[in-house]
């Protein structure tokens, strides 16, 4: 154990859970960035090296097996036989008709929020005059067909149907395809509210895959099967893969990255909570258990200026963590070395942190927590105040909760319209606009050793 952490315990008896967070105390110490993103909790090296292994024979025996592969893969990992992933139609259908009427409503107001926010964030085009004669424009295209990614493992995300699709259709894309894992429960289909909030919003093409090889499959393309194999029909490749998975997800997605697009590596939910004194301990452990419940390798952590609140957190996890439903999946996260608190000297230091750490989640619940909040610039989404809880973002804010992990925040958005759109420069010049700078562009075509570029100009002034 380093002297940057403490083992931090509680006290059980049989009736409580045993809940166990390690401490950083990087208190009276000051860290280069490059020592903060090295000190914050993350998953360890060596899962996301034997996730890499895996997923790349996954990506293999799709591409090169196609449908035998996809259907060895679903028995070998969801425990069911199929001879095609494609959903029949009447099967979504039938899903939307049996859905629960309160589960609608919810569904029904979170496509209504999530349709506002996604028109106000389209791009308009620009038609700027550089000069007489001279037009440079830049127009948004969205791409022809997406791949999204729904998962349906541990927690079937029908929310995620929301977050993936309704960007893509505000963006305009013409053709959309999901995928989400078979479940034995289901016929081999994938869960039922998965398929109801497909077809609630017009989603015809779905796919019973799950995991890496469902990212493989869109990536690539599926030829036609043989007889041999049920003669499934084509999957035909996207231009973008979108969505949230677990760790074999992100890393199909990473590994695709360069033959399609994607939104960003969404693995593992995470949560990041910078709070100081003024912080309620009840909400902040709920909200710590809200993301945890997702996945054993889910983040939790805690970046604190008050061991007082810190303490407080501990002994409301131990109450919590008992009475929650996935009492051991949380457990098990927090146990985790993804999972922590950081205890920091002040609130400058504790935005060092988060911004070094780069959370999927960060909420702010601190003294004028709107203004610490806008020094944040390194996460996926933040939520500010104590009436923001990342729960909101996962189903009624409004905003999209298919965001970056591990990091990637620094440098990715989270899913939204732009995604599933591609900026186009189109260049209109006359004669006497390209007269104008024919001599500038023959002298840097000169400059730089490619004289036949100068040359193309000059061909139209003889």
């Amino acid at each position: 154990m380093s002297n940057l952490e403490t083992s931090a315990s509680t006290t059980s008896t049989p009736s409580e859970t045993s809940v166990t967070l390690r401490r950083i105390d990087l208190r009276g110490r000051t860290l280069s960035l490059a020592e903060l993103k090295n000190t914050v909790p993350r998953t360890a090296a060596s899962a996301v090296t034997t996730a890499e292994d895996a997923v790349k024979a996954i990506i293999a025996d799709v591409r090169r097996d196609g449908h035998a592969a996809l259907a060895n893969l679903a028995l070998k990992f969801d425990g069911v036989s199929q001879e095609h992933p494609r959903v029949p139609t009447a099967a979504l259908t039938q899903a939307l008709a049996d859905l629960d009427p309160a589960v609608r409503a919810a569904l029904e107001e979170s496509i209504a929020r999530a349709k506002i926010f996604a028109q106000a964030q389209k791009p308009a085009n620009v038609d700027y005059p550089i000069a007489d004669g001279a037009v440079v424009s830049q127009h948004w295209l969205p791409v022809t067909r997406v791949g999204m990614y729904v998962p349906g493992g541990l927690a079937p995300l029908a929310s995620s149907v929301i977050m993936n699709t309704v960007p893509a259709l505000a963006a305009g894309v013409p053709s959309v395809a999901l995928a989400s894992p078979p479940q034995q429960n289901n016929g081999g289909l994938p869960d039922k509210t998965i398929l109801a909030a497909a077809a609630l919003l017009g989603i015809g093409e779905v796919y019973a895959m799950g995991g890496a090889q469902a990212i493989a499959a869109f990536a690539y393309g599926v030829a036609a099967g043989s007889s041999a194999d049920g003669g499934g029909e084509a999957i035909e490749p996207v231009d973008v893969v979108t969505g949230p998975g677990n760790i074999f997800v992100a890393t199909a997605k990473r590994l695709v990255k360069g033959v399609v697009g994607i939104d960003s590596e969404a693995g593992a939910t995470e949560i990041a909570v910078l709070a100081d004194h003024t912080a309620n301990p009840v909400f902040v452990a709920a909200d710590l258990i809200s993301q945890a419940e997702h996945d054993p390798n889910a983040a939790s952590v805690l970046v604190t200026t008050s061991p007082e609140l810190a303490d407080a957190v501990e002994r409301e996890l131990v109450d919590q963590v008992a009475r929650t439903t996935h009492r051991e999946r949380v457990e098990t996260a927090l146990a985790g070395v993804q999972s922590g608190i950081v205890l920091v000297d002040g609130l400058a230091q504790g935005v060092a942190v988060c911004n070094a750490y780069a959370a999927e989640h960060l909420e702010v619940v601190t003294e004028n927590a709107s203004e610490v909040a806008a020094q944040i610039t390194n996460a996926g989404a933040i939520f500010v105040g104590d009436y923001s809880p990342v729960s909101l973002g996962d189903y009624c804010a409004g905003s999209n909760h298919v965001l970056p992990t591990s990091g990637t925040a620094a440098f990715s958005s989270g899913l939204n319209v732009t995604t599933f759109l591609r900026a186009v420069q189109l260049i209109n010049y006359n004669k006497d606009a390209l007269a104008e700078v024919a001599t500038h562009v023959i002298t840097l075509s000169q400059a730089e050793g490619l004289p036949a570029h100068g040359d193309a100009v000059a061909i139209r002034f003889p």
